[in-house]
């Protein structure tokens, strides 16, 4: 519930002018606040409507309104912002993603998805021989839906080159696909077993095929030399700045290693870390958790910690489902028929009930419906041990939910993180649908009934695990539920839900989750001034051209990121 606007109008009008330091003696006028800054000729979306000029001092609102509203806190050398009559939203919440990685990425192969198995191969190859002899081939973007009857093997990427070692993820992030020489490197044979949590796909003979499921991808993963600290600095600059041109100014790092973290905090000693950060460490680095009060800085909050309990629900049967997979015509998948949930749920249970006790939020990885179902229930179990502590822990992806878990999530304070960039028809989706059948796709990513069920619920993208961060492209389909500029088929219609749902979703909805609805996610007086200018009013042009919004301008706390002119 929100704070009564008196009384965040008169604590902003006291912090803004210093008055909190200082006691008034009875009939003494406390002083008017002056702006530093005037957003004016705006159309601004403010909490209680429209307003046209906004007032800011020491990076906080004091004043919203009409400009007859606002001009009793201006002064001679207030700057004036003319917003030419654009759209002023809140800075956007991006509750899932990867800046780092995604930077990382950027420098290695890059495979079109949907591209098919000869363009596929034909961009490794040229890859492949822009590297020097015996140099790793790395890249990322395939999927095993569109090379047909025959999916990749290593046999394939042998032809290519058999004296360089070659790793791609595919499209979906969590199976890698592996040429003779890394297998070998990594020393993976017919008699190596499969690792707790991972797949080793092997063949009718016995031998690997080349494709590596989950944590059995680190075995070849782990052998590639890894970056300096100044490159991972340079490739998390590189994300930094891609979130912030589409108005990302607050996010949750869904996966923070110790590197990521000493990169964070020297970005933020350097003054070059704009955003609010949450990291959420990898739960199996126990040495960062520990000390990770080393690593946070005020912009960067490393209070969260990621939790894998599953993987995707694509070719690799591994997101764990409530209900079988469909049938599939080849071998080696028995055991998985179900999927694999990577911990048992008395063990889950007992690991978010200490983290919640430590003062810890969980992120948790939970594509099948399965997999969400064992979250919640860990949550349930973390209330019920030490009450309704104020951490609002996050069931990731959700991509299938029975209903019966989603109106359970919303009795325990579950957050729902739903991920915006596979809600419509896309490449991936052709392969889900083949695992898991038409009927589970309509609701596949069921966001309409989690509002509907009154459960929390925020965005994130899981990029670059997904083609791109743009929040706009997901607020559209979101409500259209087809592909960017509509038409074309559906997917998962009875989840549409409306625009101004789509919108809170990434400003409001996520500022309570994080516990920061006190001071962000809406424009009003009392709160921070992190705020877009846009080029197009998305609340009046048609939906199918959301996705084309373009960032103008972004504000953190009144300072000025990111100009697009620049």
């Amino acid at each position: 519930m929100r704070a009564p606007r008196y009384l965040a109008a008169s604590c902003a009008m006291l912090m803004a002018s210093g008055a909190s330091a200082q006691f008034h003696g009875p009939g003494e006028a406390v002083p008017t606040p002056r702006a530093e800054m005037l957003v004016s000729n705006a159309r601004i979306l403010s909490a209680d409507g429209w307003a046209e000029a906004m007032a800011i001092r020491e990076g906080a609102i004091i004043a919203i309104g009409s400009r007859t509203d606002v001009e009793p806190f201006l002064a001679p050398d207030t700057e004036i912002i003319d917003a030419a009559g654009r759209l002023v939203v809140p800075g956007l919440y991006d509750m899932h993603v990867h800046p780092m990685g995604a930077g990382l990425n950027a420098q290695n192969c890059a495979i079109v998805q949907g591209g098919g198995k000869d363009q596929t191969l034909a961009t490794i190859r040229a890859c492949a021989a822009s590297k020097e002899a015996g140099q790793w081939v790395v890249g990322n973007g395939h999927d095993n839906a569109s090379f047909g009857d025959t999916p990749p093997n290593r046999h394939m990427l042998d032809e290519i080159s058999s004296d360089q070692p070659m790793l791609f993820f595919d499209i979906s992030g969590h199976s890698t696909w592996a040429n003779s020489r890394a297998l070998e490197i990594a020393g993976i044979d017919r008699n190596t077993p499969d690792p707790e949590g991972g797949v080793i796909e092997r063949g009718p003979d016995g031998e690997p095929t080349g494709i590596l499921r989950e944590s059995a991808s680190r075995l070849v993963f782990s052998q590639i030399p890894g970056p300096t600290l100044e490159a991972n600095k340079e490739a998390l600059a590189w994300g930094l700045d891609h979130l912030l041109a589409y108005g990302i100014s607050s996010f949750d790092d869904a996966g923070v290693s110790r590197a990521g973290a000493l990169a964070y905090s020297q970005l933020a000693d350097e003054g070059r870390l704009k955003q609010r950060v949450r990291g959420c460490m990898m739960v199996r680095d126990s040495s960062l958790i520990t000390d990770r009060a080393l690593f946070k800085r005020a912009r960067f909050d490393p209070s969260c910690v990621k939790i894998m309990l599953d993987g995707v629900p694509t070719d690799g049967h591994t997101a764990a489902l409530v209900e079988p997979y469909m049938p599939h015509g080849q071998a080696g998948f028995e055991g998985r028929e179900r999927g694999l949930l990577m911990i048992p749920e008395n063990e889950l249970a007992d690991l978010v009930t200490e983290l919640d006790a430590d003062g810890l939020t969980v992120k948790f990885h939970a594509a099948g419906d399965a997999a969400v179902r064992a979250g919640v229930n860990a949550i349930a179990a973390a209330r019920d041990a030490n009450g309704f502590t104020p951490h609002m822990h996050n069931v990731g992806h959700t991509s299938l939910a029975q209903m019966s878990d989603i109106e359970h999530a919303r009795e325990v304070g579950a957050t729902f993180e739903f991920s915006p960039y596979i809600w419509f028809p896309s490449p991936i989706t052709v392969d889900i649908e083949r695992a898991v059948g038409n009927e589970r796709m309509q609701r596949w990513v069921p966001v309409g009934d989690a509002l509907a069920a009154g459960a929390n619920s925020v965005p994130g993208s899981d990029w670059p695990v997904t083609p791109s961060a743009n929040p706009w492209l997901a607020i559209e389909t979101l409500v259209t539920r087809q592909a960017p500029g509509g038409g074309g088929p559906v997917l998962g219609e009875a989840e549409r839900i409306s625009l101004k749902d789509a919108f809170d979703l990434f400003t409001h909805d996520a500022a309570r989750s994080r516990g920061e609805l006190a001071f962000l996610g809406t424009l009003e007086t009392g709160k921070l001034a992190d705020f877009l200018i846009l080029d197009q009013n998305i609340f009046e042009v048609p939906i199918s051209q959301v996705h084309q919004t373009t960032v103008l301008e972004v504000y953190i706390e009144g300072e000025k990121v990111f100009d697009s002119g620049e």
